[in-house]
């Protein structure tokens, strides 16, 4: 018995030594993940891009730009822009260059749409004129880039109105480069002013409430006036 006790021992050590230990692989996942099922042979290698032509391509698009300039000598090399403010309550105070004039403007300039596109005048048919300040500011852009454009004929023995004469031809041979007509910086200087009484019993609320209230019953009021005069 003690024989038999000895080598159920051993046994039990042997099946305890060779049992294969339980790693991360073995366990169990879970919760409702999906089940682990990498691709590690898509060959990556081959869709990665990297930029080591990106001074090559700077260069190339500077000789497009200078070979652009070179065609179009001695037409400037850009649009003339109208004055625009940009959108939003945040920027409005902010002036840049706009993507083209309106129809409105041209026509007060005295520039048809289709003559603008000719003779380097952008045009923008969707942006509307909200205010006469900057409807006046870019009829004066326009007027000023009048002035002093050269207008070369098509056909110099038979000059049309408006085109340059022969002097003014061979004198503009210098190609103009960047904005036409940039816009200035106004001076920001802040102006003090005393507060008056006047201004202190001034409601801004409540006016802006009236006037906002009579723009929006002025056709009820306008019908109820030719009512009573009918009567």
């Amino acid at each position: 018995l003690a024989r038999l006790a000895s080598l159920h021992q051993e046994r039990q050590r042997l099946v305890r030594v060779r049992a294969p230990e339980r790693g991360p692989s073995c366990t169990m996942v879970k919760h409702n993940n999906i089940i682990p099922n990498q691709h590690f042979h898509k060959k990556w290698q081959r869709r990665v891009k990297v930029p080591f032509g990106q001074a090559a391509q700077k260069k190339a698009r500077r000789m497009k730009r200078v070979a652009k300039a070179a065609a179009m000598a001695p037409r400037p090399t850009q649009l003339l822009r109208p004055a625009v403010h940009c959108p939003t309550q945040r920027y409005s105070a902010k002036v840049r260059l706009g993507r083209g004039f309106t129809l409105e403007e041209l026509k007060a300039a005295g520039i048809s749409p289709k003559m603008a596109r000719t003779i380097g005048i952008s045009v923008d048919k969707r942006r509307v004129n909200k205010s006469e300040e900057s409807l006046n500011a870019n009829v004066e852009r326009l007027q000023a880039y009048k002035e002093k454009l050269v207008l070369f004929p098509r056909r110099t023995a038979q000059p049309k109105k408006g085109d340059a004469t022969a002097e003014e031809v061979a004198a503009a041979t210098e190609q103009y480069v960047g904005d036409i007509l940039p816009l200035e910086a106004k001076d920001t200087e802040v102006e003090y002013a005393e507060v008056t009484d006047e201004m202190k019993s001034f409601g801004a609320r409540s006016t802006l409430r009236v006037a906002r209230n009579d723009h929006k019953l002025i056709g009820k009021r306008i019908s109820i006036a030719k009512k009573a005069e009918q009567s």
